[in-house]
């Protein structure tokens, strides 16, 4: 079970929902960076690292039997907000290419860095799947 909180009278977040409520089994992601499966960056830009950072959640999930629609909370973390910024709407393509028209409770903040020097964005997320999945 999954519901999107939505205050009365609060403001209509773009992108992400303010809270969910879930029950169900919780799988829980360490933070993902632009890695590809041979361990090297995707690319030196934020888009190319968050396309395959987002990919790297959605294959871990999967590992989980779980789905991109169970992430019920994400945080982005990414060494240039600036870029971010500019980048924003190519940023929203990547996500949805893997996440589909899914917007968990997301929170974005900006750090100097990451552990990897070439790192651009990290990203962590948490689902719950349904107790009644695949029943």
């Amino acid at each position: 079970m999954m519901r999107i909180l939505k205050p009365r009278g609060g403001r209509r977040p773009s992108g992400y929902s303010d809270g969910i409520e879930a029950r169900g089994r919780l799988l829980v992601v360490a933070g993902q960076i632009g890695t590809t499966p041979d361990g090297t960056l995707a690319g030196v830009d934020m888009v190319s690292q968050t396309a395959q950072a987002l990919r790297n959640i959605v294959a871990i999930l999967a590992a989980g039997d779980a789905a991109p629609a169970h992430v019920v909370r994400m945080t982005w973390y990414v060494t240039d907000m600036d870029e971010y910024r500019r980048e924003r709407a190519k940023l929203g393509d990547a996500y949805r290419a893997a996440m589909g028209a899914h917007y968990p409770a997301m929170t974005l903040v900006a750090v100097t860095a990451l552990v990897d020097p070439g790192a651009r964005v990290e990203i962590e997320a948490t689902a719950v799947v349904p107790d009644d999945a695949g029943a």
